[in-house]
């Protein structure tokens, strides 16, 4: 294993692959550095003098300034170095030269529905409209459960807080993700699933969900029948009957959305799991397939890298837009910017949000950016996309799967067992983790500061992915985890 990484030829720090102990001497090409204190593995080490108020540099770009001065073989880390962000800025469009390489079509065994999108599962959905209906759902899916037939995987209710008591925004973001989900192609049957008296109600929802198959879509309002759970038990049947027929079909990976999205990242994550599902979403693009990266909170800092891939000047005042309009909610709750990273962040050695930020991008290869994506709005570009939703791991991978994603790649380096609305393959970004929690992690990233290729690595999570699309359960899956979480901003009535 290497004992240490510089990332970039311009950066003024190294990653400490493993700890170096107080005293422990690197080889940095041909210059010694000692260490003056223990380095955590995954922290930030100098590799010479940075004077109180010099830039920090680590991917080749600022993260931040140092508070005092840093001695070579310095720990860097929040205790000496403080973010360099602003508030709201200016751009210009500084377009850069992006290579995508055309590669051959791959197919994965998917579900074809009538209306032409393609499903990596053939599940039953129970959506509910309102969260007092949740407990109704829940049951319902349990009974149902006992009943499945031919290819229906399983019948899953979920849950959430809303539907009711919402203003403005807020009541639009819910009636826009719901119906997001019910035309969701990994849905073979959906019980949408209504009290009857909420602001949210399935009368209201029908124009927000459009035409449906009334095969795949049924509705229910409980105030409106003796027994909800007798009807909504034959309104299942009916639905698992008609999706028992559905089967799998080779598809091609030009039909295939994947979602990128990271939490509990650590010092590792920017320079293993990120960067090796940039490679994926490469890999994927070049085969005309979809990427849709988001956490805007997680672009700060690294906003221009991704501006400056904007395949038009058009797609960059979007871009522009989505990053400002993100601080300006920020700033309209009277809360900072740039206080980002978690507690579990800056233990793994993230120091300021241009540190998370940097690593985080670069989930999204070299692609350039062909679509920017507002919250609750569908994919429709292939490529790259851009998509407008906060750092939170079950907001965003929530928002992903409403904007199309058919599979989440999630990175980490702490470890997470949640799970989202698709499948949501946990990558880790170090070999203890994936170790410890093996019960979590579907692939491990680890091995990339244990002398792997990233080229390789990226092939095998290309042809994993392509399994998991073709059937292959996840860990979440297999423990039974069904998530989903909706941005709330506004009042509460």
């Amino acid at each position: 294993m290497k004992e240490y990484m510089k990332i970039h030829d311009k950066d003024n720090v190294v990653v400490a692959i493993r700890e170096i102990a107080a005293g422990d001497t690197i080889n940095v090409n041909g210059v010694q550095i000692t260490a003056r204190e223990a380095i955590p593995a995954g922290h930030k080490m100098a590799l010479g003098d940075i004077p109180a108020g010099g830039d920090v540099m680590k991917y080749g770009c600022r993260i931040g300034n140092a508070k005092e001065e840093i001695l070579a073989g310095g720990w860097v880390h929040t205790h000496n170095l403080k973010t360099a962000l602003g508030e709201l800025l200016t751009y210009e469009y500084e377009p850069v030269e992006t290579e995508q390489k055309e590669l051959p079509d791959v197919s994965f065994m998917g579900f074809v529905r009538s209306d032409g999108t393609v499903g990596v599962r053939n599940e039953i959905w129970i959506i509910p409209t309102v969260g007092c209906v949740n407990n109704v759902a829940q049951a319902l899916a349990k009974a149902a459960n006992d009943r499945l037939q031919g290819t229906v995987e399983e019948v899953i209710s979920f849950s959430h807080p809303y539907g009711c008591s919402q203003m403005g925004e807020d009541q639009e973001h819910t009636r826009m993700i719901l119906a997001d989900l019910i035309n969701h192609p990994n849905a073979g049957g959906v019980l949408v699933l209504g009290l009857g008296c909420e602001n949210s109600n399935i009368e209201v929802l029908k124009p927000y969900i459009g035409e449906v198959n009334e095969n795949r879509v049924k509705f229910l309002v409980c105030q409106e029948t003796e027994d909800e759970m007798e009807t909504g038990g034959k309104l299942l049947d009916e639905l698992i009957a008609h999706a028992a027929s559905c089967r799998r079909e080779p598809v091609s990976v030009s039909k295939l959305i994947v979602g990128l999205k990271c939490g509990g990242s650590d010092g590792f994550s920017g320079i293993t799991a990120n960067p090796l599902v940039g490679k994926f979403s490469d890999l994927l693009i070049g085969r005309k397939g979809t990427a849709i990266l988001t956490e805007v909170p997680e672009m700060f800092g690294a906003e221009t890298l991704l501006m400056n891939r904007c395949e038009s000047r058009e797609v960059f005042e979007q871009t522009v837009k989505l990053v400002n309009d993100f601080k300006q909610y920020f700033m309209d709750h009277n809360q900072t910017i740039y206080e980002n990273p978690s507690p579990g962040n800056k233990k793994g050695g993230i120091s300021t949000l241009e540190d998370k930020s940097l690593g985080c991008t670069q989930k999204s290869g070299s692609a350039p950016v062909r679509g920017v994506l507002s919250y609750g709005q569908r994919v429709e570009k292939k490529g790259l996309n851009l998509l407008s939703a906060p750092g939170n791991d079950l907001v965003a991978s929530t928002a992903l799967a409403a904007s199309g994603a058919q599979i989440v790649l999630f990175t980490t380096g702490r470890g997470t067992p949640f799970a989202s609305p698709v499948p949501t393959v946990k990558i880790s970004s170090n070999s203890a983790l994936a170790g410890r929690k093996s019960n979590w992690i579907d692939f491990n990233a680890g091995v990339l500061v244990e002398d792997q290729n990233l080229d390789e690595t990226a092939q095998e999570l290309f042809d994993y992915v392509i399994e998991v699309a073709s059937g292959k359960k996840v860990c979440s899956e297999e423990a039974g985890f069904h998530d989903m979480a909706i941005f709330k901003q506004g009042v509460t009535l």
